[in-house]
């Protein structure tokens, strides 16, 4: 069973960045593609952003031209930039298994005004 573990997130200003990393348990992240999602208070689980098995970025709504992703042996990684209040969520990567995925725990992002 693969687990997979977020670290990174903290309290950042509005405008601050934050880097989200997730590794997996083993040690190598050897899956081919990758995202992280975000669940905001009293919203549903929702996409920021991914990465195909062929190097393709999936945006979310919220995240054009503010966060990336890369993704490497390691870990897959969320650069965000120009935090608002409104990205305060707890984020959560995911690695598509199949009709299922495996998630982790979530890391606690808050952004202040």
């Amino acid at each position: 069973q693969v687990q997979l573990v977020e670290s990174g997130g903290g309290l950042v200003e509005a405008g601050g960045s934050l880097r989200l990393s997730c590794a997996a348990s083993g040690g190598t992240f050897s899956f081919p593609a990758a995202g992280w999602y975000r669940q905001r208070p009293g919203k549903q689980r929702e996409l920021v952003i991914s990465i195909t098995s062929t190097g393709l970025i999936i945006y979310g709504d919220s995240a054009r031209g503010r966060f990336t992703i890369t993704k490497d042996d390691a870990g897959v990684y969320l650069q965000m930039n120009s935090l608002l209040p409104e990205d305060t969520a707890v984020y959560y990567c995911n690695v598509p298994r199949g009709r299922s995925a495996y998630w982790g725990q979530g890391t606690q992002v808050t952004v202040s005004e």
